[in-house]
């Protein structure tokens, strides 16, 4: 009898010692949308709810070298990329990908934490802009790092629609523009889908959910997207699926108190009783 295939996940980020974003977030959210999940670990923070107190760099070598090691034997179906920290890290992932012609990449390009560190150096910006941006299958950044992508300012959803444009240009099949930091009362995301020549825009309208514990939404939320492209769901379906999944996660996880700053979501909000 043939065996049973698993849809595989993996993420490439870093580690969350408080379990609410990071890689954590990413094994949760894959497992709890029923793929198989497999990490790369790019950095070891110490980090609670309410900050992050120390960063390790994993060194680029060991990070090929794990990538290497999951592409070469049991391969993925979807790839979602998240903390990469260095200039070194950056290109070593794009190589390895590149390499293994890997497809439904979801990139979200994390620089700072909920806490307000800074997780991307600086330098590094420009090589994940000129490098991995350009291979992604959807780009998931919120306003600040559209706006460090994009070097414009957006405090209106016109702006945000700008962004999704210019960043399309950059190469994605997708760009989600993530309106959680406009200040209005919802809490809308804009995504640009490329069709051939032409750019579709998309508003993902949701009414702004009520609490603190917002930690790892965005890592939840792209390794979701993974996870439903992972299982094979177009783009569009993927992107929006997920949307429905954190929306449901964030609403869960907001009865519970877990830490004195940012608590996390509930990822396995679909299971536990």
């Amino acid at each position: 009898m043939e065996k049973k295939q698993y849809y595989r996940a993996l993420t490439i980020a870093g580690s969350d010692s408080g379990g609410g974003a990071g890689i954590q977030a990413d094994l949760k959210t894959f497992s709890a949308l029923g793929c198989f999940s497999m990490s790369v670990i790019t950095a070891i923070t110490a980090q609670n709810t309410r900050t992050v107190s120390d960063i390790v760099e994993v060194p680029a070598p060991s990070v090929g070298a794990q990538l290497e090691a999951v592409l070469a034997d049991i391969g993925v179906d979807a790839v979602k990329i998240g903390m990469l920290f260095t200039t070194e890290i950056i290109a070593t992932v794009a190589r390895v990908l590149a390499a293994h012609q890997v497809e439904n990449i979801v990139v979200d390009p994390v620089m700072v934490a909920k806490s307000g560190d800074r997780l991307l150096r600086d330098e590094a910006m420009v090589t994940l802009r000129d490098t991995l941006i350009p291979m992604a299958t959807v780009l998931t950044p919120n306003l600040p790092e559209a706006e460090v992508l994009t070097g414009s300012s957006i405090k209106t959803t016109g702006e945000m629609e700008v962004a999704a444009r210019s960043l399309l240009a950059r190469g994605p099949a997708a760009v989600l523009v993530k309106g959680g930091h406009l200040s209005d009362a919802p809490s809308d995301d804009c995504l640009a889908v490329r069709s051939g020549d032409a750019i579709a825009i998309h508003w993902l309208r949701s009414a702004r959910i009520d609490t603190v514990n917002t930690h790892g939404t965005g890592c939840t939320l792209s390794s979701a997207i993974g996870a439903y492209l992972a299982r094979g769901l177009p783009v569009g379906e993927a992107i929006r699926a997920a949307k429905t999944y954190i929306e449901e996660a964030i609403t869960a996880g907001a009865d519970y108190a877990i830490g004195a700053g940012h608590g996390p979501v509930h990822h396995f909000h679909r299971w536990w009783q």
